[in-house]
């Protein structure tokens, strides 16, 4: 079998994507020929005596497919065995196009990451020519992030240019939905028993004048009034977002930085970012840009989360108004001891402190079992949260309700203490 049948996970998934595109109105129903050409490709060059060969713009599709997946041809995207002395710039630039020009840009991210992870071509990211050429992406963020570094002048406006791009998508998806969930929550810790119209909380109302029910008007009178809290322009919450900035966890700083920089926006809530390795480094100064504060962070390295814990600890003058979110994959390199202390300090505090595993849509992260059991055992809850369900969570935390409860309500299946 081809190097490209052995790598069938990431190849599967982007041959049957791209294969759809090509023909997006296939019937559901597969032929044989159809059935032939799919896993033709999806096998490679060694297959055409078995599923036969392609034609068309199906030999492109394939050439595009070999350059990644079977590196080790003359066709491959670092070049092939034989000599030569024709830079690989040209080659990667071309591809680059043919992939957008072929497939769906969800299968081009996929495939823009495999070249990426696979044949570690970070020269793709150190041009701006090639640079531009990419789909932008949070995973290109993060490798954007983690070699800023390394990028030439020439290519850092580039660079940055592409990182915008996403955090300004990033902002139109996400920003709304964290401002109503945030502002909706603090507006409901507070009733007004004299509002307005559109401030008025019918089921509360109701349940209050139920005495005052007329049987001959079927209609009950609102003697009382109960409303939700109006906006208060003074501070409600503090939210302390402390962050792994591990290479594992690259999606989760893209996207905190984006939630971070919304609530940073809100009068009632204060909004303080740490990000941490084996040091701490306190980024709250640029909440007010998020491009400024990804190009702040320094992904990879080691992980020191008691140190980290401590420097937030250091930051709360309000524990029963503060929610601390600690966004880590829980592998610790510092004193898990004093960690367990730290956490235990601050729950009897009254400070809310949760654990995300993961802020990404990648699904469940690799992450030490043993310290999010006994931190759970403290009263701090672990789980993956997606983007889509973080506003909610931070609605839930801001009511004081049981966080444990809303994620197991949600599916994110939470570590729980017994």
């Amino acid at each position: 079998m081809s190097q490209r049948g052995k790598n069938e996970n990431s190849l599967r998934t982007s041959a049957s994507s791209a294969l759809s595109a090509v023909n997006p109105n296939a019937p559901a129903a597969v032929d044989p020929n159809e059935r032939q050409r799919r896993w033709r490709l999806v096998l490679g060059g060694e297959a055409n005596e078995s599923c036969g060969g392609l034609s068309g713009e199906d030999i492109e599709i394939d050439q595009a497919l070999a350059a990644l997946y079977e590196p080790e041809g003359s066709g491959g995207l670092k070049g092939g065995r034989r000599g030569g002395t024709e830079k690989s710039a040209p080659r990667v630039a071309r591809w680059l196009g043919d992939i957008r020009k072929y497939f769906p840009s969800s299968v081009v991210q996929v495939m823009q990451k495999d070249a990426l992870d696979r044949l570690g071509m970070r020269e793709m990211l150190l041009q701006p020519e090639m640079l531009e050429a990419v789909q932008p992406d949070v995973h290109l963020v993060a490798n954007l992030i983690s070699l800023s570094g390394i990028i030439p002048a020439k290519t850092k406006e580039t660079a940055r240019m592409v990182v915008r791009k996403v955090v300004d998508e990033l902002m139109r998806k996400l920003a709304e939905p964290m401002r109503t969930a945030v502002t909706g929550a603090l507006n409901r810790a507070v009733r007004n028993r004299r509002p307005r119209l559109a401030e008025i909380d019918w089921n509360r109302t109701i349940r209050a004048n139920l005495r005052h029910y007329q049987e001959d008007y079927k209609t009950i009178v609102p003697e009382t009034l109960i409303g939700f809290g109006r906006k208060s322009q003074k501070t409600q919450r503090n939210i302390i977002l402390c962050i792994d900035q591990s290479g594992s966890m690259a999606a989760s700083v893209v996207y905190s930085s984006i939630f971070g920089a919304v609530m940073a926006s809100l009068p009632a809530v204060k909004t303080q970012l740490v990000v941490f390795d084996t040091a701490v480094v306190d980024l709250t100064e640029k909440l007010d840009d998020p491009v400024e504060l990804l190009f702040g962070t320094q992904l990879g390295g080691g992980t020191d989360i008691n140190k980290a814990v401590g420097y937030c600890q250091s930051l709360i003058t309000d524990p029963t108004n503060t929610i601390l979110v600690l966004i880590s994959d829980l592998i610790e390199g510092g004193v898990e001891k004093n960690l367990l202390q730290r956490t235990n300090e601050l729950v009897q505090s009254g400070v809310q402190f949760i654990t995300l595993l993961a802020l990404s849509d990648e699904g469940a992260p690799c992450y030490d079992q043993e310290l999010a059991a006994k931190m759970s055992v403290l009263g701090v809850p672990s789980f993956a949260c997606t983007p889509d369900k973080f506003p909610a969570l931070m609605a839930s935390a801001i009511k004081k309700e049981d966080i444990s409860l809303w994620a197991a309500k949600e599916g994110m299946n939470a570590t729980r203490g017994r």
